[in-house]
């Protein structure tokens, strides 16, 4: 089982969503998305990698991201997102027996519901919620139909603790989660991970297959 650890940053918890960017170009290191769990099907592999850090109440995801074909077609939340140039995080605490799924495109909009399975007792989150999520994306935020050549794209995405019925005063010693990148719509359909899926088709909805993020004490 993969596994990395999750550093406390107290600068983290005075800036905004634009500093904590310029922040993650200068500190942490890069995890790779590269895990091509279905290669005879979709043999693409672009270069996607992320970071990590936390404040008190929140964890932050920068997502850096190199591909031959972006699209942006969705621009309002809980639209099928994964359906354009898209990175995943997918998550849940160890007490629990139910995990979120927070899928971003390209420009920052999101689909967020926690479940237990692929189809089994999905809930989407709240608007107040997920006007909590908040989300930087160098593309802008204004959609644009699929573009080919060489694009690199990065995503800096803040997400509180409470939105993932995590107790900010409680937090445990490790979560569950693996993180993706995908593009089904796309003339270039992929499906990376980072922590291995072991199954026969395409599925991220596969909370066996988590890998552990240890949360740093402050």
């Amino acid at each position: 089982m993969k596994s990395l650890t999750i550093n406390y940053v107290s600068k983290l918890e005075n800036i905004d969503l634009l500093e904590t960017a310029r922040y993650f170009e200068r500190n942490q290191v890069f995890e790779y998305i590269d895990m091509l769990n279905w290669p005879t099907q979709f043999p693409y592999k672009p270069i996607s990698q992320f970071k990590l850090a936390r404040s008190s109440k929140s964890l932050f995801i920068y997502f850096k991201t190199i591909e031959q074909s972006i699209r942006a077609l969705y621009s309002t939340d809980q639209e099928s997102v994964w359906e354009d140039s898209c990175v995943e995080f997918f998550c849940k605490s160890p007490k629990h027996d139910y995990y979120f799924n927070f899928e971003f495109n390209c420009i920052g909009t999101c689909l967020a519901t926690k479940r237990k399975g692929r189809d089994i007792d999905v809930q989407t989150l709240s608007t107040s919620k997920m006007n909590s999520i908040k989300r930087f994306a160098s593309l802008g935020n204004k959609t644009f139909d699929e573009k080919t050549g060489n694009f690199e794209w990065k995503l800096t995405v803040e997400i509180p603790f409470e939105v993932m019925d995590i107790q900010t005063e409680n937090l445990p010693e490790r979560l569950l989660a693996n993180f993706y990148k995908c593009a089904d719509g796309t003339d270039v359909p992929h499906y990376l991970s980072w922590s291995q899926i072991q199954s026969k088709f395409p599925d991220f909805h596969q909370p066996d297959y988590f890998g552990e993020l240890y949360l740093k004490n402050e």
